[in-house]
């Protein structure tokens, strides 16, 4: 973890960051590799007194630097109580060690043993004593120094993660039921279903769909005009067709494939699978998180919403496929009701298209700003409208305007407008469909 310093900083981070997809991965294998570590020192039935000490010094002080490290950045909290199941750990096995650690009874074992050791007089090999005591050393001096401010910050934060855990079931519930609760025009978009079909002509696959629909409760809640975003990935057959180019055939033929399908199939079969099936006629072009999770819908159910914009990335064919192959991983994973991009358990509408996007060793990706909102890194899909508005007559902007559809409830329709309507469209009133003329 020293080692690493990008990952794992050498001071406390003033701010909250997010880690790039590979550095999240690289902290997550030193977490497991960790913990094996620390299940390998667990003492055996039989094992003698000076071994067992020796282990429990060892699990005791180096659990104790691990915490030190981690507590640097608090996004490497949330990041190492996800459930690994490829590596063995269930969800909350960091919290489950640092409430074992960071409390008042390792500090009584550890004198106990320590008194016992002193007055046993037993005979200890030379480099297992020298190990015991840099490690009964080590832990003096951390509970002469941090030690017991973060055992006293654990307990503070054990509480206030018991009361959002016993909280955040009802903040589910009570989202899931305001989402489905519409003030009026019940079951009808003001974007017709011809209108949302008419729009394949123009999608091409990575692009990026703002929505906003009208008279919901949770309107209320979500901050600005755009409420929700979606990735259009597009049929088989689109794919095929855009992803037919020498880049992204190169790219693929390096990953031991001979097309962009044949990679997206192979790298996640049942992803894939869920993207070709059929209902009721409706081919699936779009993946969004929606409070059933992640999940493939069609452009007619996506585009059922009262206004939509597209914006295209400024990225080329080959990046776009990257795009959609790694937004494909994140296909089945649960809604986050707790909006947090500090994790990969589960995904907000706008943390997809973040990740999808995000940069990383492989791929130049976007740049897209994250805010700290309640204390957690985040981006909002109204975020995205206002960030292409404050950088569009530049060329850092990260995406190109395609087409918007602008509702009208006084016309009961939705109607295509300029860049200039959707630039402004950020800081629209929450009810302005009420008082636009």
């Amino acid at each position: 973890m020293r080692s690493e310093p990008d990952i794992f900083p050498v001071e406390s981070l003033a701010a909250p960051r997010l880690l790039e997809p590979d550095d999240r991965d690289r902290a997550r294998a030193l977490w497991a590799a960790f913990a094996d570590r620390m299940l390998a020192l667990e003492p055996g039935e039989a094992s003698a007194f000076a071994v067992d000490r020796a282990a429990f010094l060892a699990r005791y002080r180096f659990a104790m630097d691990f915490i030190e490290i981690a507590n640097r950045d608090p996004g490497l909290d949330q990041l190492f109580n996800e459930s690994i199941p490829g590596l063995g750990l269930p969800a909350g096995s960091y919290a489950r060690l640092k409430l074992h650690y960071l409390h008042v009874a390792r500090a009584t074992e550890f004198a106990a043993l320590e008194l016992l050791h002193r007055t046993r007089g037993s005979t200890i090999p030379e480099a297992l004593e020298a190990g015991a005591k840099a490690d009964a050393e080590r832990i003096l001096e951390m509970g002469r120094g941090g030690g017991l401010k973060m055992t006293a910050e654990n307990a503070v934060k054990v509480v206030a993660d018991t009361a959002r855990a016993a909280t955040l079931p009802a903040q589910e519930g009570v989202a899931r039921w305001a989402g489905n609760i519409r003030v009026r025009r019940h079951g009808e978009a003001l974007i017709s279903t011809a209108q949302a079909l008419e729009l394949t002509a123009t999608l091409r696959p990575g692009d990026v769909l703002l929505q906003r629909r009208e008279w919901y409760l949770t309107n209320a809640g979500i901050p600005g005009f755009w409420t929700h975003a979606a990735l259009y990935i597009g049929s088989e057959v689109e794919r095929t067709d855009f992803f037919d180019d020498p880049d992204v055939l190169g790219w693929v033929e390096g990953q031991g494939h001979e097309s962009f399908e044949a990679l997206l199939r192979a790298r996640h079969s049942d992803a894939y699978a869920a993207s070709r099936m059929l209902d009721a006629g409706n081919t699936p072009r779009v993946l969004e998180a929606i409070a059933e999770g992640v999940v493939f819908t069609s452009i007619e159910h996506s585009a059922a919403a009262d206004s939509m914009a597209v914006l295209r990335p400024r990225l080329s064919k080959q990046e776009r496929a990257a795009a959609v192959l790694g937004a494909f991983g994140y296909a089945g994973r649960p809604y986050d009701y707790d909006f947090d991009f500090g994790t990969d358990r589960a995904l907000v509408c706008s943390e997809l298209i973040y990740k999808s996007y995000q940069p990383s060793a492989d791929t130049r990706g976007l740049e897209l700003p994250l805010e700290v909102v309640t204390g957690r890194l985040m981006m909002t899909p109204n975020d995205m409208a206002r960030h292409f508005a404050g950088n569009r007559l530049d060329g850092s902007r990260p995406f190109d305007f395609v087409t918007m559809l602008d509702g009208n409830e006084r016309t009961d329709s939705a109607h295509p407008v300029d860049v200039e309507v959707f630039a402004d469209s950020w800081h629209r009133p929450k009810w302005h469909i009420v008082i636009k003329p």
